[in-house]
């Protein structure tokens, strides 16, 4: 059920706007194919994306960027070649379980995939192992443009710091807040998501600094 509210619309819109004419647009997901955006967004968890760009172009450059070849990779080959994102052991395993899934639900055919109903999808997505919210719905917006208000670490410090809702609120919760309230436009939400995170490392960071930051007016 849509719980919309008439305050905190507006002001959830002003954000943006004033974001958007800080920063301009961020050109978010940088990434050329379905795949490689699907790719990045296990390879990025609790990692800078500078280190996502380096392991994608180690795949890139060994031409193995596809579902098959990376299904059919050995672990230790692949980890080895994700090493730069840390953890690389462990990301190598989840990636194999959505390569594994993507081989038995869809059989590697993306477009197949990109006709699923939205709801659907997300739940098979999640159902994968190493696949929580935050990636599943950044599969979501940015491989498959649904409109699926992403949430992470910095949507919820900007936020609760602005008061605009608890520090103890869920995922869901904070994702419903935004998708009761703002258009449902994978425009905005794709743009709105990646100013956040350009913000939160820029101004509203652990220990903020707020001189100067576009919503200090607020």
């Amino acid at each position: 059920m849509e719980i919309r509210d008439y305050r905190l619309a507006p002001v959830l819109f002003q954000i943006y706007q004033k974001l958007f004419r800080h920063y301009g647009p961020q050109f978010w997901w940088p990434g050329k194919t379905r795949f490689e955006i699907i790719v990045g967004a296990i390879l990025t968890q609790n990692t800078a994306w500078r280190n996502v760009e380096k392991a994608i172009k180690n795949l890139k450059d060994q031409k193995l960027l596809s579902p098959q070849k990376l299904f059919d990779l050995p672990h230790s080959e692949l980890a080895n070649l994700i090493r730069p994102v840390g953890y690389y052991n462990i990301k190598t395993r989840r990636l194999k379980s959505l390569l594994a899934f993507l081989k038995e639900k869809y059989h590697f055919n993306l477009t197949k995939m990109s006709k699923t109903d939205t709801s659907i999808l997300r739940a098979e997505l999640l159902g994968v192992s190493g696949v929580g919210n935050e990636t599943a719905d950044s599969i979501l917006l940015y491989a498959f443009n649904r409109p699926v208000f992403v949430v992470d670490a910095y949507t919820k410090r900007v936020f609760a710091r602005h008061k605009l809702f608890s520090s103890k609120a869920t995922y869901s919760e904070i994702q419903q807040i935004f998708m009761d309230n703002l258009p449902k436009d994978v425009k905005i939400y794709n743009e709105y998501h990646a100013l956040i995170v350009r913000l939160a490392k820029e101004h509203c960071k652990k220990e903020p600094e707020c001189q100067n930051c576009p919503l200090v007016i607020l």
